[in-house]
């Protein structure tokens, strides 16, 4: 993991994760009415376990830190592309509730992110520090040229046409969850646009190289996670201090889960 420049003090995020199997009804009772609702409205049983797993687990560690009950930990919900619409006046912002989840009320102060892909869910939580965390399953079957496309600077595709052919699969994902790291950090989000972030290549160390257009944090951090070879994960944090992140392993949150 690398940071862009070194600050006075260290960060020290802290990075849980959470198989897919630790879901259960029970915690359901940490959701609030509307994840609740929503939640039954996932058709596939994987998804509604993806989601009740990263809602109950984002409860429990924020209540855990801000020393509240679970029930206290709100949220509100901002988009960053809708508030640079209406400060510019470009309209065409979106009336319904959405964007990156904020902590207020007793958790006030804390910054989180929560990814899920495939059999695993991941939280990452800093103190006043926004964070952006993603994971993605590494997989063959999409059409990866055409997402390439959608996806990498002009750089960045020349990089990855010139891996042997073995390597471009988990590169691609590679790219993909460094960048998605860094524009969830901001509260952009892939409206923020993936091929305007540029990132080193998945076989070096991660960093942000260039940031096309408005939206550039001042500073960011930018480390992968390791979550074994069918996945990619990174974590962002958008500070020039030395970053150190805490990672919790499965079996360590499913204790949590349990209690």
């Amino acid at each position: 993991m690398e940071d862009m420049t070194l600050g006075s003090s260290t960060l020290e995020p802290t990075v849980w994760w959470a198989h897919t199997s630790a879901a259960s009804d029970r915690l359901l009772s940490l959701l609030d009415e509307a994840e609740r609702t929503r939640n039954t409205r996932f058709r596939l049983q994987a998804d509604r376990d993806r989601h009740l797993i990263g809602r109950a687990l984002t409860r429990l560690v924020l209540a855990e830190h801000a020393g509240c009950a679970p029930e206290d930990v709100l949220f509100d919900l901002r988009c960053r592309s809708c508030e640079d619409k209406a400060r510019t006046g470009a309209g065409g912002q979106d009336a319904s509730p959405h964007g990156k989840p904020i902590p207020v009320g007793a958790a006030d102060g804390w910054e989180m992110s929560v990814s899920h892909s495939g059999e695993w869910v991941v939280l990452a939580l800093a103190a006043g520090t926004p964070v952006g965390v993603d994971v993605e399953r590494v997989s063959d079957s999409r059409d990866l040229d055409g997402l390439a496309a959608y996806t990498l600077a002009d750089v960045e595709r020349q990089e990855w046409d010139a891996l042997p052919e073995f390597e471009r699969v988990g590169a691609f994902f590679g790219y993909w969850a460094r960048k998605e790291a860094l524009l969830k950090a901001t509260g952009l989000g892939l409206s923020g646009g993936l091929r305007r972030v540029s990132v080193t290549p998945p076989h070096g160390r991660a960093r942000l190289v260039d940031w096309e257009g408005g939206g550039r944090p001042e500073s960011a951090w930018l480390g992968d996670l390791e979550r074994g070879p069918d996945y990619r994960s990174a974590l962002a944090v958008l500070t020039d201090r030395t970053v150190e992140p805490t990672v919790h392993q499965a079996e360590v949150t499913l204790e949590l889960l349990r209690r």
